[in-house]
């Protein structure tokens, strides 16, 4: 499976194509919406299901340094569910995330879904005017296509917190394929 072979899933998928177009009207700057949303929608493909396996929640991370309030963002989750109200929205401004994060400030959305627990969460996805599609993946695919997870390069927080990530998020149970790694 490649970025092209992800990206017309995605395209494929009306539901995921209206989500993508009703955050693109927000005219966010450097949006993306990234984990789950990307990550189900292939590991559901690679696992062979119809029916895709219910998402938490909708990730819409973008990066303004101009306004780093968290009420800018509880804001923007009304907009977006007044407009799809059936969907659950998390919105989070990356400008300010480092600090909760105790990490360097980052530099973009990217950079900031660097720093994201797993490698197949690392993947994020935009849709751009001219209903271009971009797929985000500051780590590449491998993980991702190949069903393992690992702790990503630059999620230098406890080790600890990735093993209770992936105990709480039960992804095995979901997609038993799945191949963890670091757990030891």
């Amino acid at each position: 499976m490649t970025s092209q072979d992800i990206l017309n899933l995605i395209r494929k998928d009306e539901w995921m194509m209206n989500v993508l177009l009703t955050v693109r009207d927000l005219h966010l700057p450097d949006w993306m919406i990234g984990a789950g949303f990307v990550r189900g929608k292939v590991w559901d493909f690679l696992h062979g299901y119809v029916t895709r396996t219910p998402l938490g929640d909708i990730d819409v991370i973008y990066y303004d340094k101009t306004d780093l309030r968290e009420e800018k963002e509880v804001e923007l989750q009304n907009i977006l569910k007044g407009k799809m109200p059936d969907s659950v929205w998390s919105v989070t401004n990356q400008a300010r995330m480092h600090i909760e994060n105790n990490d360097a400030e980052y530099k973009s959305s990217e950079d900031a879904l660097a720093h994201w627990p797993e490698t197949p969460t690392c993947v994020a996805v935009l849709i751009d005017e001219n209903h271009n599609l971009k797929l985000v993946t500051p780590y590449g695919i491998k993980d991702l296509v190949s069903l393992e997870i690992r702790p990503s390069p630059k999620f230098t927080r406890d080790i600890k917190l990735y093993r209770e990530r992936i105990n709480k998020k039960k992804w095995q149970e979901k997609w038993p394929q799945l191949k963890i790694h670091n757990l030891g």
